[in-house]
């Protein structure tokens, strides 16, 4: 099992940097506090890496990726119109009365999950589990992937008390923007 361990959490937490998912914690911390954040990357890390290990690399291959592209694509091109249009430049989102934890952790985490469906963490612990312990994979992989957006969101949060809202929301925009478009590309291609 600490075989499995080290060697998951090895293979993804050097698979997430510079990932989509990383970005999109980068992201989504400068805008939100700490612990909202991280609870809801761990979450959804937690079960996907459940999904994905389960799955196993036997399926990998026949699962529908373009429909699961097609799907994060949509959500990304939603969240890129909806970062657009909150126009909370002046206020703290933090004290706003729409502002809530649970919220917040509730829409990192299917951001985060939808992010990361058929991604290369994914896949890799999917063939990570068809010759290892499953859970030492599983945890392996878990917590590789939240300590790489770990780092993520520590230096969003550093970059978000540097950075103007107005910027954080157009940068956010663009980068939601541009993961739409890949994916799309993807689904085309």
């Amino acid at each position: 099992m600490l075989a499995a361990l080290f060697i998951a959490f090895s293979v993804v937490f050097v698979a997430e940097f510079g990932d989509k998912s990383q970005l999109l914690t980068l992201t989504l911390a400068t805008k939100y506090r700490a612990l909202p954040v991280l609870i809801a990357i761990t979450a959804a890390t937690m079960v996907l890496q459940a999904l994905s290990v389960g799955v196993g690399g036997a399926l990998g291959a026949s699962l529908p990726t373009s429909f699961i592209n097609s799907l994060a694509a949509a959500a990304f091109l939603g969240f890129a119109i909806w970062t657009l249009v909150d126009s909370d430049d002046d206020d703290d989102v933090e004290t706003s009365p729409t502002f809530t934890p649970r919220r917040v952790i509730v829409s990192v985490a299917s951001m985060f999950f939808l992010a990361e469906l058929g991604d290369k963490t994914m896949l890799s612990s999917m063939t990570l589990a068809t010759d290892r312990n499953l859970f030492g994979t599983w945890l392996g992989a878990t917590l590789g992937m939240v300590a790489a957006d770990g780092l993520a969101l520590l230096l969003g949060k550093y970059l978000g008390d540097r950075i103007p809202r107005r910027a954080i929301r157009y940068g956010s925009a663009a980068v939601f923007f541009v993961f739409a478009a890949l994916m799309l590309f993807d689904v085309l291609r």
